[in-house]
């Protein structure tokens, strides 16, 4: 039973996100590897309330700040040429990726 990698990538950007996607694909594409994905998980949203008011006087009014993380999840197969195409593909900021294999 051959290997596979399970590319786990989440950022604030989706469309830096779904840039990294592409190229993951292209790879998968060019190497003649079975790939399944990109498959997009549940954003979270991370909201922050704070008062307007630094010093309580006044009325009470609210900013509430949001910041989004998007997920995404592609399966691979663990061909040796293909990872080490995965290796060099930039990662530019705010993207973290995650490779694991799984039999």
């Amino acid at each position: 039973m051959a290997q596979k990698a399970r590319i786990s990538l989440s950022g604030t950007d989706p469309k830096k996100v779904d840039n990294v996607c592409q190229q993951i694909k292209a790879i998968s594409k060019r190497t003649g590897v079975a790939m399944s994905g990109p498959i997009p998980l549940p954003t979270k949203k991370l909201v922050v309330p704070c008062r307007k008011s630094p010093d309580g006087e006044g009325t009470e009014t609210w900013e509430r700040w949001e910041m989004r993380i998007h997920k995404r999840l592609i399966d691979l197969d663990a061909d040796e040429r293909a990872l080490r195409q995965l290796m060099r593909i930039q990662v530019p900021d705010g993207v973290n990726i995650e490779i694991v294999l799984r039999s």
